[in-house]
């Protein structure tokens, strides 16, 4: 099982430890609802440097992602940041990913440079994916076992953070994204995106100096009750918001289309893999749709449990399912035939002996 630079200072802290995507990571520290709250409400910090990145640089770079990825990477300016997925040729999704526009100082004429962000779970069988279709003049460079990545989230993150760096966060909106000193260190890319809805900053920098850079987060935050937050808070965070998980919500077998991913889905953008059949799922529509739910009651539906109709037929399955800390109600997403998929309808979830009523609502919860 491998480790991240900082699963020495999670076992210190006394953080619930598990296997998760091949790596010994932290799930809880005060436990999840408290660690939820504490994102929704202040800041806390997580540490997710088992994602993967790789660099895409050459003159053919952007044909490359424009040929794997289902977003239009030429909308991109330097400095941007586009959520996508891969499509894996039978209309599924290999990954979702996010794509970065870097600078071009560490490029030759003519040449452009882009960091992929991708699920750890994943790394191996996304580089195998891209390096198998790169026919183009452009190098791929897998940096994630020297990569480090802390998201810092919540309301009082830029506070945190401003106190650390000359770089004004303010100026950086949504899904922009800067290189600059943070703490003494140089070089740290400063990403306005997050996995959370409560705003924040992802801070990605070299392994060896992760641990200096958590400190210092946590020293600046001392004052704001910063917390460390583990894997537990971040799935709660994001279904909160309806943010899709990859192997929950979407996977080989689930169409960007069927997933509510309509908009990472550039059909006009050019050729790339599976446009003709997107393009036709877009014309004819689909036989399922990603909904989210609430249960009525207490109990939880788990991912997996078989979603009925009313007379007890199996339509669907649910692919994620929590107990909202912020709502206290059971919350979840699954799919559903299309005609069954009406905002506000009912559904039925099979959980053993008991079935529990549910209704369709809109997106996010919170």
């Amino acid at each position: 099982m491998k480790s991240t630079a900082l699963t020495a200072t999670h076992i210190g802290l006394g953080a619930k430890m598990a296997p998760f995507a091949g790596y010994n990571m932290p799930i809880s520290y005060a436990g999840i609802t408290e660690e939820h709250k504490a994102v929704r409400e202040n800041v806390g910090v997580f540490d997710v440097s088992h994602m993967g990145e790789f660099i895409v640089k050459g003159k053919e770079a952007l044909d490359l992602i424009q040929k794997v990825t289902s977003n239009d990477a030429s909308r991109l300016e330097i400095g941007q940041a586009q959520y996508s997925c891969f499509p894996n040729g039978e209309g599924g999704i290999v990954d979702d990913l996010l794509v970065y526009r870097l600078d071009e100082d560490q490029c030759s004429a003519g040449e452009k440079a882009f960091m992929l962000v991708v699920n750890a779970s994943n790394i191996q069988k996304d580089w195998d994916w891209v390096s198998k279709h790169n026919d183009f003049d452009t190098s791929l460079i897998n940096i994630s076992d020297k990569t480090a990545l802390l998201a810092v989230q919540g309301p009082n993150a830029t506070k945190v953070i401003q106190a650390l760096t000359a770089v004004q966060l303010d100026a950086l909106s949504y899904y922009t994204f800067t290189k600059g000193e943070v703490a003494g260190i140089d070089n740290v890319l400063i990403s306005a995106t997050g996995y959370t809805g409560s705003g924040g900053f992802e801070l990605y920098v070299d392994n060896d100096k992760a641990k200096a850079l958590w400190d210092a987060l946590f020293e600046a935050g001392a004052a704001s009750n910063i917390q460390p937050i583990g894997l537990g808070a971040r799935d709660t965070l994001r279904l909160e918001k309806g943010y899709c998980l990859y192997g929950n919500d979407i996977d080989d077998t689930t169409s960007p289309i069927e997933a509510g991913l309509g908009w990472i889905t550039k059909t006009k953008k050019g050729e790339f893999i599976n446009r003709d059949l997107f393009i036709q799922q877009r014309q004819e529509g689909v036989s399922r749709k990603l909904v989210a739910f609430t249960v009525k009651g207490r109990r939880v539906a788990r991912h997996g449990y078989t979603i009925e109709d009313k007379n007890g037929k199996g339509i669907g399955k649910v692919t994620s399912g929590t107990l909202s800390p912020t709502l206290g109600i059971p919350i979840g997403l699954g799919y559903v035939p299309i005609d069954q998929a009406k905002l506000g309808g009912s559904i039925w979830i099979s959980a053993g002996r008991k079935q529990l009523e549910a209704q369709i609502v809109k997106l996010p919860f919170v």
